[in-house]
């Protein structure tokens, strides 16, 4: 019979029986003298078998749980012998004493943490085998983070706790109040708080103790600090404060906080810094925006807006406080124009300058002085306007946003959202323009001005900056048909005395005028360019014409005008020409209505000017005059020179209307050139007055100007009609087909 045997191993021997108390008591004791740096002769195989052992055995616990014991009792003898004695007693007042207390104390505990935080980690090695094995087993915090636990629950803890806290708060206040304060026992007890965290594993003890009481601090701080900066500060010093006070916070949390303070801390400074004083910082007199604004102070002005930005309210604020500005100044540049101008002015001398009883000086240096002030007012809007875009460019960093608050009607109809603020630039100065009824004359004007002086001299791209400008202050403007009706009249004034700088630079204008508001609104004005161009042409013909027949003894030119195209009254006023005046428009009609038929032509002696010499005792002077000063002046040739003329006789004779002959005559008699004697002798011209020739004028100029036509501000009497006109072609806007046209030659030139 066979028989199996199985062949067993003996039992392994061990040698000496593990004892678990005896492995124990070796190794705490080993591990107080880590404690109590006294390592240098141990062994760490022998430490890590002795835990091993332990472990292997299934001693885990009473490992771990000896561990802990132990560390508690070290971390509860560190803090009487090192932290409990330097607690900061708090019972000087001087901040200095109570610094230097709070330096020691967070140095005593920083001191402390580094030597448990030592410990752990030569005690992590020696237990590795433990944290590997029985922790997992166990679901129990690994050694390093339960020595984390107890320093928490035996070092951060009351009165420990509130100490750490007051401590850091001490340090902060002292170093906001401008001292210098050593930074590293700050920043290496917010390094403790933020490594140790609450069972949840979440929060730490820097968000739970620390940040909330220095969030409070902080508040507290700031609410004060913002009203003393506001009582005792001008504007711009107050936003250097709190810039400063931003930037250094910024810093604080950089160097010694934890950065997620950052953005809570800059909420509180901004809560209390900012927000509350917004409209006060801005409207302090003296030195708030208005000050700014006025004295180009960008760099505060930069600084407003960088903080204020920084805030929900501070944008609307700006925007309200620019809005008010801009309306403030533009209420003074109105009142200043409207209030010296005209538009108050007595209408018993309106109408006497109307008439021509005036002085003819004063009233000479009336109608310069209401141009001078019309001229003024856009120079002014111009300037404002200027003044806020190089704030907006160099102080606001062109924010669009910013851009609609320079630019948005005070009207609560304006949406103020992004959308709607970009296209609300020149919103606000419309508002301001269309604020002065004179508006549209004083564009035209100020246009027309620099069409006939202001360009003299300037380069080509020094013009088109002046006309860029024309067309700002034109593009505020909401009136343009009232504005065209203006600018009309003063293009056609200088076309016809050939007043104009530069005909690039008014072709340049009305294309401008094309690109803002199409061509329908530049046909008429276009036409008027067109007119002149045509009439050069039909007198190079007319000439060649008289070259073949036989001329009339007067030199005629003539300006040929549609009467769509040009500003011509519906009434032509009266004038009787002389036989030879006569003769010379015959003969250009004739040529004229032979070119073209189905036309009519009317003549305008107002629109005119002729040139004429004339004999004095001394010698023959040329003289430039109105087509009325040249029919007044005809009535006078061929008479004695010591033959008289009453007013009455010059009126039937020359027919003129009475308004335009008084006018002519004190530009003849009264004025600076007396062609005529007046008798008596005076600045008035009165209806009993008899006039004479001068035949003993004399002057060192061989061509003389009298009476030329010069830009005026419309009388109180004169702008209600034009407004009158413009309302009822508003009323009966309709296209109207004509089956001819009017043409209407005038400037003529007569040389004898």
């Amino acid at each position: 019979m066979d028989v199996d045997y199985e062949l067993q191993k003996p039992p392994r021997k061990h040698g000496v029986t593990f004892s678990a108390e005896g492995t124990w008591i070796e190794l705490a004791t080993n591990i107080r003298r880590i404690q109590n740096h006294d390592a240098s002769a141990l062994s760490f195989e022998e430490n890590y078998r002795f835990a091993y052992n332990m472990v292997l055995h299934k001693e885990g616990k009473m490992l771990y749980e000896g561990v802990r014991k132990l560390v508690a009792e070290n971390l509860d003898q560190l803090a009487n012998e090192k932290i409990i004695p330097v607690f900061p007693t708090g019972s000087n007042n001087d901040p200095m004493h109570r610094s230097q207390e709070s330096d020691v104390f967070l140095k005593a505990l920083r001191s402390v943490w580094d030597d448990h935080d030592g410990n752990m980690v030569k005690l992590g090695q020696i237990l590795k085998y433990m944290d590997r094995v029985h922790t997992k087993t166990e679901k129990v915090p690994e050694i390093a983070e339960a020595g984390r636990h107890l320093f928490l629950r035996h070092i951060i803890r009351p009165p420990i706790q509130q100490h750490i806290c007051t401590a850091i708060l001490n340090q902060v206040r002292f170093e906001r109040d401008g001292s210098s304060i050593n930074r590293s026992p700050v920043k290496g007890c917010v390094e403790v708080f933020l490594r140790l965290k609450l069972d949840d594993d979440s929060t730490t003890v820097y968000q739970r103790d620390l940040e909330p009481a220095f969030l409070k601090e902080s508040e507290a701080f700031y609410k004060a600090e913002g009203q003393k900066l506001l009582e005792t500060c001008d504007a711009p010093e107050f936003l250097r404060r709190v810039e400063e006070r931003f930037n250094s916070e910024d810093l604080r949390t950089h160097h010694y906080l934890a950065s997620q303070t950052a953005s809570p801390l800059r909420q509180v400074l901004k809560d209390n810094l900012l927000t509350p004083h917004l409209s006060s910082v801005i409207s302090l007199p003296n030195s708030g925006l208005e000050n700014m604004i006025d004295t180009q102070k960008l760099d505060d002005l930069a600084r407003l807006y960088r903080l204020f930005t920084d805030v929900p309210t501070g944008l609307p604020t700006i925007k309200r406080a620019i809005k008010g500005s801009i309306a403030r100044r533009g209420t003074e540049i109105n009142r200043t124009s409207l209030g010296l101008d005209g538009g108050d002015v007595d209408p018993a001398a309106e109408e006497e300058d109307k008439k021509g009883k005036g002085k003819a000086r004063s009233t000479g240096k009336t109608v310069t002085h209401k141009l001078e002030l019309a001229l003024k007012w856009v120079q002014d809007v111009l300037d404002l306007r200027d003044r806020f875009v190089t704030i907006w460019e160099h102080a606001f960093g062109k924010d669009r946003d910013v851009e609609g608050a320079l630019n948005e009607v005070t009207s609560p109809s304006i949406l103020l959202d992004v959308e709607s603020t970009f296209i609300v630039l020149d919103q606000a100065f419309q508002a301001l323009v269309d604020s002065n009824e004179n508006s549209p004359e004083y564009i035209s004007l100020f246009i027309d001005e620099n069409l006939k002086k202001g360009l003299k001299g300037k380069t080509d791209a020094e013009v088109e900056i002046i006309l860029d400008k024309t067309i700002t202050v034109f593009r505020f403007l909401t009136d343009k048909d009232v504005f065209e009706r203006y600018y009309k009249g003063h293009l056609a004034k200088r076309l016809l005395h050939a007043r104009s700088v530069s005909d690039d630079a008014e072709r340049g204008m009305l294309a401008k005028l094309k690109v803002e508001c199409g061509f329908q609104f530049t046909q008429k004005l276009e036409g008027m360019f067109h007119d002149m161009k045509i009439s050069v042409e039909t007198m190079e013909a007319y000439k060649t014409h008289l070259a073949k027949t036989t001329a009339p003894e007067i030199d005629l030119s003539v300006i040929v005008m549609t009467s769509t195209f040009w500003p011509i009254p519906q009434t032509v006023p009266p004038c009787s020409f002389t036989p030879d005046m006569v003769k010379t428009c015959k003969s250009f009609e004739q040529f004229y209505l032979s070119r073209h038929s189905g036309r009519r032509l009317t003549w305008l002696p107002s629109q005119g000017s002729a040139d004429v010499r004339v004999a004095f005792d001394a010698s023959k002077i040329e003289l430039n005059v109105s087509t009325y000063a040249l029919v007044i002046l005809l009535q006078f040739q061929g008479l004695a020179f010591d033959a008289f003329l009453t007013y009455s006789e010059l009126r039937d004779a020359t027919n003129i209307v009475e308004s335009e002959l008084q006018r002519n005559l004190q530009s003849l008699a009264c004025a600076k050139y007396k062609i005529l004697k007046k008798h008596p002798p005076g600045r008035d011209i009165e209806k009993d007055d008899i006039f004479s020739f001068n035949a003993g004028f004399t002057s060192n100029l061989r061509k003389i100007k009298v009476g030329t036509v010069v830009s005026r501000v419309e009388s109180g009497e004169e702008r209600k009609e034009t407004r009158d006109r413009i309302d009822e072609e508003r009323r009966h806007q309709t296209d109207v087909s004509v089956s001819f046209l009017n043409l209407y030659p005038i400037d003529y030139r007569f040389l004898s």
